[in-house]
């Protein structure tokens, strides 16, 4: 009997290993950790006060941009313990300077950790709502705000819902309607690891209103950034894992892609990706992550065009996640360094 518990054990430990080792070959495919890094750096110059990452960037069509700054993300390095903030840019004023906005109301600013962001301009009477995804204690839920001055966001409200519980990004499509990414099945990080570990597509796309919340698409390894086509009718979402861009009709790559913005003029796809995402998780200020900025035109076609728009080693910019294009100018953010404003 001693001698069977000794061979079943043996036998666990060995498939253990192998499976170990599987996974630590596979990450290392996902991260690309083996990938050359390309350089393609623009005229760039870093923007005032922005010191410890602008996550997420949405810009207005009268280019007036908002940014979430100083995200803390389990895993994830972060160069302040200060609560996270939103700035606002005005890309016509000649400074150009962000300016950090007043959050009113009833909003626990301690413990704000802003993520993914979107912005809902209502035609009827021009109110423009701002969306925030929040992780309190590394919890998740959605913040709406209302933007009444130059410089002060009013909390309307705080959303939270058993579907919206570990929300990456988010696009607005109503004063109180959203699209939201889920980048993970599991909180507990043990749990997250065998979903990868058994290559286990459980993310999914969740639509929110007043009355109703559902699951709109799933099948992701993990469902990242996503937003809408200038027209209202499609939907693009980002698999990190996957390095692709999923695209779905709202009625019914080789980069890990991180936030996706579209371009209201052109349709046209900008992404912030991480060249080498291993080095973003184990970050190692002597050997940085880099930075990429990908184009994607003609998406819908048979035959879409993909671009390198910008590229840096991670001595200009350290892990960029958003690229958002405004009338030649294109502002650059990243999870926890700086963000640039380059001239296209």
């Amino acid at each position: 009997m001693a001698a069977v518990r000794k061979a079943l054990i043996a036998a666990a430990v060995a498939a253990f290993a192998a499976l170990f080792g599987r996974t630590f070959l596979k990450l290392k495919d996902i991260s690309l950790a083996s990938r050359e890094i390309p350089v393609k750096r623009l005229n760039c110059q870093y923007l005032k006060n922005i010191d410890y990452g602008a996550e997420d960037i949405t810009i207005l069509k009268d280019g007036l941009a908002f940014l979430s700054t100083g995200l803390k993300y389990p895993g994830l390095h972060s160069f302040s313990d200060e609560p996270g903030k939103m700035y606002v840019l005005d890309l016509l004023h000649p400074k150009m300077t962000p300016v950090e906005l007043q959050i009113k109301g009833q909003l626990d600013l301690s413990s704000f950790n802003p993520h993914g962001i979107s912005v809902y301009e209502d035609e009827a009477d021009d109110s423009i709502y701002v969306f925030v995804v929040n992780h309190p204690e590394h919890k998740s839920q959605v913040e709406i705000f209302r933007f009444v001055e130059e410089d002060t966001l009013m909390h309307l409200k705080t959303i939270t819902h058993p579907l919206l519980h570990s929300v990456n990004d988010i696009v607005a499509v109503g004063a109180e309607h959203f699209y939201a990414t889920n980048d993970h099945y599991f909180h507990h990080e043990a749990l997250q690891l065998l979903t990868f570990m058994f290559d286990l597509s459980w993310c999914d796309v969740v639509y929110y209103s007043p009355h109703e919340v559902r699951v709109v698409a799933g099948g992701f390894k993990s469902a990242n950034g996503i937003n809408i086509s200038p027209d209202r009718q499609y939907i693009y979402v980002s698999d990190i894992m996957d390095h692709e861009i999923d695209i779905f009709r709202r009625n019914e790559g080789e980069h890990p892609i991180d936030l996706v913005h579209v371009d209201r003029r052109t349709g046209d796809i900008w992404l912030g990706c991480h060249p080498n995402g291993l080095k973003l998780l184990k970050f190692d200020p002597e050997d940085p992550p880099g930075s990429e900025v990908i184009r994607i035109k003609n998406i819908h076609s048979e035959r879409p065009v993909v671009s390198l728009e910008y590229g840096d080693d991670g001595r200009q910019l350290i892990a960029s996640t958003v690229a958002v294009p405004y009338e030649g100018k294109l502002l650059i953010g990243s999870v926890f360094h700086k963000a640039l404003l380059c001239i296209l």
